[in-house]
């Protein structure tokens, strides 16, 4: 989804009255949520979810089919950048704010070399306000960090290479 389209679908629900919206363009879903607090007043949550609606390529493995990760690109770029076997990337699944660490004074969550087990934080996203966690989703080593702090990343955006165990 086009990230303009977002944000003015974000300021016509935070507007309207309408108490929850869902939206699917075939590779990402949209859902905003007004909640009460209580205190009365209106919190508006949101999360995009990307997806594939087509089976996995024969010989793409079944990681790579899952959201927010990709393989990486065999023979792609020069000696220097070309991808080891075996790694994949870990993408952005919303556009927001790179953040490595849970503070400004904090250590990262993950450098290269860190080992992480599924449901590890990685980073913080922020989008609209909201601070989103991005979590391993599979147990993996960190080989390569992608995106420095404070960095605007995209949907789809590669954050991490990483390398799975064994």
């Amino acid at each position: 989804m086009d990230e303009k389209l977002i944000l003015t679908l974000v300021d016509r629900f935070s507007a309207g009255n309408i108490g929850e919206l869902e939206l699917s363009d075939g590779s990402a879903r949209l859902l905003l949520r007004k909640e009460s607090s209580a205190g009365g007043t209106a919190v508006h949550s949101g999360s995009v979810t990307p997806f594939r609606t087509a089976e996995a390529p024969a010989g793409e493995t079944a990681a790579a089919s899952r959201p927010g990760t990709q393989p990486a690109p065999a023979g792609s770029g020069t000696a220097a950048n070309a991808a080891v076997a075996g790694t994949e990337f870990i993408t952005s699944p919303i556009v927001g704010t790179f953040y490595p660490s849970p503070g400004p004074d904090a250590p990262s969550f993950v450098r290269p070399g860190s080992k992480v087990k599924a449901g590890d934080t990685l980073c913080i996203l922020e989008a609209m306000k909201m601070m989103n966690q991005l979590v391993a989703e599979f147990d993996c080593e960190i080989t390569a960090v992608k995106a420095a702090g404070g960095d605007m990343v995209e949907y789809g955006q590669e954050l991490f290479e990483v390398k799975r165990p064994g």
